[in-house]
């Protein structure tokens, strides 16, 4: 009897480890698989699972409100809210367009017809645990557009520093 039990728990390990060794083979060979070591911390930037087609682009965030309130007060930055119509509609930085990411196919004829590509632009959406504005940041620049950065504290920041909402 203990011998076929600890035969039993030989074959549950073997079985075990062959299948964590698939499971790392699929992910690494699969073009949807994520990176084993993600970027968790807010203080960082935007959260991120760093899978292999990620679209947080760290180098793109502009993580101080002070800052991206400078670049409004020049008034030559075009900024763009990822999130929902409804979000926007609940409240937006002043002068902001929305374009929700999911509808960017929808927007960007219009986009190109009124800002040429050297236009500066800051996308935005609900903070750091948000990639809606990465997202759409990736698309702009996909597109052509040159100068795209990415508000990562987003509209709650913004709102909360008292700076110019509609």
């Amino acid at each position: 009897m203990k011998n076929a039990f600890g035969k039993i728990i030989k074959e549950a390990f073997i079985i075990s480890i062959i299948s964590i060794a698939c499971g790392l083979l699929v992910n690494r060979f699969s073009p949807a698989g994520i990176a084993l070591m993600g970027s968790w911390d807010t203080k960082e930037g935007v959260i991120s699972a760093n899978e292999k087609n990620d679209v947080v682009v760290h180098e793109r965030e502009i993580q101080n409100v002070d800052t991206v309130k400078k670049i409004f007060d020049q008034g030559n930055t075009l900024f763009l809210d990822a999130r929902t119509s409804e979000q926007y509609g609940e409240g937006h930085i002043h002068g902001s367009i929305s374009v929700p990411v999911k509808q960017f196919d929808e927007w960007i004829e219009t986009l190109f017809e009124k800002y040429p590509s050297s236009t500066p632009i800051i996308t935005y959406c609900t903070g750091r645990e948000c990639r809606d504005s990465h997202e759409l940041a990736k698309l702009l620049h996909d597109a052509g557009y040159e100068n795209v950065k990415v508000f990562s504290d987003g509209y709650p920041a913004w709102e909360k520093e008292k700076y110019p909402i509609e």
